[in-house]
Order: C-alpha cells, then sequence, then structure tokens
C-alpha cells in the first residue's frame, strides 16, 4: 500500500508525492498538488482583474461640445431644436464639472438636473436615450409610477439606482457617472392642495424620497431591487455626480400656462395670428411656477432647474421621422425585409395617409409604428418563405389594410 502512494504525482506539473505539501484526488484517479492549486488560483486573479479593467474601460467617455451632442442628435431625432440645444448645453455642464480640477477659491459648480415637459410620442426617452449613447455611459429608463413611499406597497425610489447598476454590470464606479431617465414624472404630482386624512404615498411621498438622491447623496442600494431589509446586502453609491433626466406629458398643464399668459387680449393691436400660434403651443412658456401648480412641490424643482419642453409634432415633422433619421421607421421596415431577400416600395401618398391618420388619433410619433404595422402585418405574415422579390405598397392596399384593422374602430378625439 506504501508502495503505491509513493507513486502518485500531481497530473498538472508531475512531481510525485513525496515532493509536495499536499496532493488533492479527484474523482477519476487524477491529482492536484497545492503549488498547482495556488499557481491556478494567481492566474484566475489575474484574468478576472484583467476583465474588470476592460470593462471599467468601456465606460470612459470624451466630454464633447454643445454643438457636436446636438449634431449627433439630429441624427436621429427630428425637430425640438430648442430641447436639443438645452439639453446638449446641460449635459456638457454637468460633464465639465465631473471632470474639473479643483481649485482653491471654493466655487462648487451644481448638479443641472433636467426635466423635459411634451405631448406623448414627441421624442423625451428618445432624446435621453441617444445622448447617453454619444457619450458612453451607463444608463436606466425607470417609470415613476411603480414608486411609493418608503414602507408601503410598490418599490422604493431607490431601485432607480438598481436599474443603473445592473446597466453597467453592477460597476460602482461607473454608475455614479451614469444618466437616469425618470419616465411619467407628471404621475407623482400632489393630487390636490387639500389636506386629506390618508397620506399621498404615491404622489407627494415619492417625490419628497427624490429629493435628496436627485441632489447628490451617499444612498444604501440593494442590488437586487425589491424592498430595502437589513438582512440583504447593500451597496453604497453617491449620486452627486449622476445626472437626472426627468420627463412627463403633463397632461392639462397647458390650460394653466394659458390662465398665466392670458392668450385671450383683445383690442385693435393684437396679433390674432400670434395668439392662434400660441395657443397651439402652450408648453413653449412652460416654467416651475406651471409645474408647482400642476402638482409638482417646490423642493423637488428646486433639484430639476433646467426646464425644456418639446413641441408638439405638426405634418411636415411626422413626415420626416418616417424617413429621414438613421433609425427611421422606414429604414426599419425595409431592413426586416431585407433579412426575407424582399425589396420593399412605399409610395409617397402612403406616407401621407400614415401621418394624416397619426395626427387624428393624436399619438405622436408612436402612432406611426402603429399604424405600420397594421399596414404591414398581413405582408409581413404571408410574404417569407415566398417567391415574392419586391412588394410594393400602394395608397388603394394602406387604405384596405389599415381600414379592416381594429385601430380604424377608435373614435377621433
Amino acid at each position: 500500500m506504501a508502495k503505491n502512494q509513493h507513486r502518485l504525482t500531481c497530473s498538472f506539473c508531475g512531481r510525485p508525492r513525496e515532493e509536495v505539501n499536499i496532493l488533492i484526488a479527484g474523482q477519476n484517479g487524477e491529482h492536484i498538488c497545492d503549488d498547482c492549486v495556488e499557481h491556478a488560483q494567481n492566474i484566475i486573479a489575474e484574468e478576472n482583474n484583467n476583465r474588470e479593467q476592460a470593462r471599467k474601460a468601456g465606460y470612459k467617455f470624451a466630454i464633447r461640445k454643445p454643438s457636436e451632442i446636438k449634431a449627433f442628435l439630429d441624427q436621429y431625432v427630428v425637430g425640438q431644436d430648442e430641447a436639443k440645444k438645452i439639453l446638449s448645453v446641460a449635459v456638457y455642464n454637468h460633464y465639465k464639472r465631473i471632470t474639473q480640477k479643483k481649485k482653491d477659491d471654493d466655487v462648487e459648480i451644481e448638479k443641472s438636473n433636467i426635466i423635459m415637459v411634451g405631448e406623448t410620442g414627441t421624442g423625451k426617452t428618445l432624446l435621453a436615450k441617444t445622448i447617453a449613447r454619444q457619450l458612453n455611459v451607463p444608463f436606466a429608463i425607470v417609470d415613476a409610477t411603480v414608486f411609493t413611499e418608503a414602507g408601503y406597497v410598490g418599490e422604493d425610489v431607490e431601485s432607480m439606482l438598481t436599474r443603473l447598476l445592473q446597466a453597467c454590470n453592477y460597476d460602482v464606479q461607473a454608475a455614479e457617472r451614469g444618466i437616469v431617465y425618470i419616465d411619467e414624472i407628471d404621475k407623482v404630482a400632489r393630487k390636490n392642495d387639500n389636506p386629506s386624512i390618508t397620506r399621498d404615498v404615491s404622489g407627494e411621498g415619492v417625490q419628497q424620497g427624490l429629493l435628496k438622491i436627485l441632489e447628490g447623496t451617499e444612498v444604501l442600494v440593494p442590488p437586487q431591487g425589491g424592498r430595502k431589509h437589513p438582512e440583504q446586502k447593500m451597496v453604497k453609491m453617491n449620486t452627486q455626480n449622476i445626472l437626472f433626466i426627468a420627463g412627463g406629458a403633463f397632461d392639462g398643464v397647458d390650460k394653466i400656462i394659458a390662465r398665466r399668459v392670458n392668450t385671450n387680449a383683445i383690442g385693435f393691436g393684437v396679433n390674432k395670428e400670434l395668439q392662434e400660434m400660441q395657443k397651439k403651443n402652450m408648453l413653449q412658456f412652460v416654467n416651475a411656477t406651471d409645474l408647482k401648480s400642476f402638482g409638482l412641490i417646490p423642493e423637488l424643482l428646486g433639484r430639476l432647474p433646467v426646464i425644456t419642453h418639446l413641441d408638439p409634432l405638426d405634418r411636415e415633422t411626422l413626415r420626416a421621422i418616417l424617413i429621414e433619421p438613421k433609425n427611421s421607421l422606414v429604414k426599419q421596415y425595409n431592413r426586416l425585409f431585407e433579412m426575407e431577400n424582399i425589396t420593399l416600395e412605399i409610395d409617397d401618398e402612403v406616407l401621407d395617409f400614415m401621418v394624416q391618420k397619426a395626427l387624428e388619433f393624436k399619438l405622436g410619433a408612436r402612432g406611426l409604428r402603429s399604424i405600420c404595422e397594421h399596414i404591414l402585418t398581413d405582408a409581413m405574415f404571408e410574404l417569407p418563405g415566398s417567391d415574392v422579390k419586391t412588394f410594393h405598397v400602394t395608397l388603394d392596399y394602406a387604405t384596405r389594410q389599415f381600414d379592416k384593422s381594429k385601430m380604424n374602430l377608435l373614435k377621433v378625439a
């Protein structure tokens, strides 16, 4: 028995049992010595470190000038020039603030969080996603409607930081320089100004919970999301350098603005044409006072100092959205048909028809995609696997397809 034991060797380095301290046996007769185990551990640690460094290097961003940021946005978002300009300057100043060299003059640049006001489908989310893509920073979209005050059914406001951590594979340093887009911020508005015996846990309570996070503080974040509890491991994050962009439709705020602006002036010197233009786009006059009247608390508005609006989409803009951006709807459907070796041809009259229906249903750019789907669904169902090489969409075909769709049953407001 002792003789057989002396014959045991390490399957990796080949050294016999007497020349090593420990020889670990495997299930199929293989053995490994303690030196090889230590060497393998060092190789694994070095490989993990290299992967970590490569992952962090992927989030190195270069500060781009506001004009460069806007030029990039122009490739993907049609119109909204004023919103693009304000966003570009705010983002540029924010990342200058992060990378500034410390000086002894006690001048500290504060955060420039942004709030965007615009009708549904005008491009609020697309603007935020496109900026994050250009800067190569972690980006997370969260919905404010799921948040409730701490202790109630729903999600804590800290869960938005969990999404940001997950977006960058739990790289805390990268997440602390990321961008969080808070959608539907108008849905957490104060329900009314009258005191109530019940708590406004999904309205004003959420706004109060957002205050410290937006301003900049150290937050304990549950890495897997959900409610915080003492047994769960927490990740500490500093929100000082996280840019928060809030967006919402704020349905009804135009009436608040109209009362303040007073568009019903009368007299000989009144420009009626200008008045009508103003009434069609009251959001251009929005300010913090209007949002306060809508239901956002002053403390929250103070932490969202940059306010911008998005213009309603007119006929020309909607038509441009169909064909001009790099990721336009027509280009997307062309690619889908190309993957089946089919050439898609759409008449100009069909594009005008889609735009007309989108204006009727007041769904913005999102409505265009729904209309495209209703017109092309039958073709995308029948043509794959067929001998058809070219599919030509005429106005007659588009009208017939849309008329038999359920979307055509919607009542136009």
